[in-house]
């Protein structure tokens, strides 16, 4: 484990001391949740996948990303920022959901959230599929008031209720919608792509306020383009940041549970994330990481990433409030 020093936060286990295949997998290889006195933001797991249309397997998702996570190093170069120096990090674990009963497991994740975010620490969650997000804003809104998000996704994830049920990984955006939990003024699906069941899938999207860069946008506009939009669209909000793995093409994602075909790439999201740099980022989640489906830990390896980038946006987020700004 790394030593702390009276200069900053405990981090990252030394890996030229201790090989990183050796130990236990934390994100990152960073210190546990009650290793240190408190901490700035913290990476939670949250093993749950029973809201899911399709594909099962997302419930092994934090163990998945913790262990493909071991490569990470300390410094950001694409950010310039060293996250692990400049925020005191922390595995806080894996919030125990009740796997049976989807309205209990919304309610013990939101109080969880509400639990770890209680100091202005950061939360930054691994799940799990996309059902787990409405509870995570629902502890946002508390915390923030109205926030803006930006949603990653294949889907649009706005549909009204799959078999008669209205909490699953399909529609937690449309409860958040009709809770008054989003500033619906900047509010945007990106990656969006492939077939819907009709139409008015669409229609209701634009009602509910959501703005759309689809994946053939940012192919045809670029990422430079697609940075410009969404910023001029969140301004200074409080926002959140959804990512569902399967934003991604399959050829970077394989393992996830709804794959849809002309997805962007690993390269193109993770430009994406860095130019958002200097937003209010308040928390964020990587879901739809379905291990059985995961190859060499492709799926694995991109989602550690992804979350690696959102650390670093919270840190430097961080390092900016601890220096006087707002």
């Amino acid at each position: 484990m790394a030593e702390p020093t009276s200069r900053g936060p405990l981090g990252p286990t030394d890996s030229s001391r201790i090989p990183r295949f050796a130990g236990p997998a934390t994100f990152a290889r960073l210190p546990r949740l009650d290793e240190v006195d408190r901490a700035d933001i913290v990476v939670a797991g949250v093993p749950f996948d029973a809201g899911v249309s399709y594909r099962p397997g997302a419930r092994f998702a934090p163990a998945h990303v913790r262990e493909s996570s071991r490569l990470l190093r300390p410094y950001h170069p694409g950010l310039d920022v060293s996250p692990f120096e400049v925020a005191q990090v922390a595995d806080a674990g894996d919030i125990a959901v009740n796997p049976f009963d989807i309205n209990e497991a919304l309610e013990t994740i939101e109080a969880s959230a509400l639990d770890l975010t209680a100091d202005g620490t950061r939360l930054l969650t691994v799940g799990g599929d996309h059902t787990i997000t409405l509870p995570l804003l629902r502890a946002a809104k508390a915390r923030h008031g109205e926030i803006a998000l930006l949603h990653f996704d294949a889907h649009l994830d706005t549909w009204d209720t799959y078999f008669g049920a209205d909490y699953t990984h399909g529609t937690p955006f449309r409860r958040a919608v009709e809770e008054g939990l989003l500033d619906t003024e900047a509010i945007s699906h990106l990656g969006t792509r492939g077939p819907l069941y009709g139409k008015k899938d669409l229609e209701d999207d634009r009602r509910f306020g959501f703005g759309i860069v689809t994946a053939a946008d940012v192919y045809h506009q670029g990422v430079v383009e697609v940075i410009d939009r969404v910023r001029q669209r969140i301004g200074d909000r409080p926002l959140y940041i959804s990512i569902d793995i399967d934003v991604l093409d399959p050829a970077h994602a394989p393992g996830t549970g709804t794959p849809e075909a002309g997805g962007i790439t690993s390269r193109e999201l993770l430009e994406i994330l860095r130019g958002l740099d200097g937003l209010n980022l308040i928390g964020a989640d990587v879901v739809e990481v379905s291990p059985p489906y995961d190859h060499a830990e492709i799926t694995g390896i991109a989602a550690s990433h992804v979350a690696y980038d959102l650390v670093s946006l919270l840190a430097k987020r961080h390092e900016a409030g601890q220096g006087g700004v707002a």
